[in-house]
């Protein structure tokens, strides 16, 4: 996959469309970027297409927000604030692993040992011209 140069919020919110038309139940999605890269921005537009009638937010707060009532169902999470992986595997991981939906982890590098193989990894960069760059990344170590 060739990177994706993106010049807006929306524009992120478009490229989570497009990943949403191919996605299907068993999916991971791991988003890595620093604060204010634009991975809610992308899985905010990948839910929608998902769920129209979703009003998707930010998990930042309730660690994963699940939305049940599109073609698949997807948790969406945020490890940012998780200190441990043990944390992560107290709120049931494992368990949402098992279930028939796809997934979407802001600031998945934090527990890359957690993500399954079939994981797709994709990085997003802050650009010097206030650009955003997404491109598809190996697993961290």
């Amino acid at each position: 996959m060739k990177p994706h140069r993106l010049n807006s919020p929306e524009a992120m919110m478009a490229l989570g469309a497009e990943f949403a038309i191919e996605a299907a139940a068993g999916d991971v999605f791991a988003l890595v970027g620093n604060l204010g890269a634009g991975k809610t921005h992308w899985a905010k537009g990948f839910i929608a297409a998902i769920d129209p009638s979703a009003a998707v937010t930010s998990p930042t707060f309730a660690i994963v927000n699940e939305y049940r009532s599109g073609k698949n169902p997807v948790f969406h999470f945020d490890f940012h604030r998780l200190k441990s992986a043990d944390e992560l595997i107290a709120l049931g991981w494992d368990e949402y692993l098992d279930e028939d939906g796809i997934m979407i982890c802001e600031w998945a590098d934090l527990f890359p040992m957690l993500m399954p193989e079939h994981t797709q990894w994709l990085e997003i960069k802050h650009q010097a011209d206030g650009s955003r760059e997404l491109h598809r990344i190996e697993k961290p170590a």
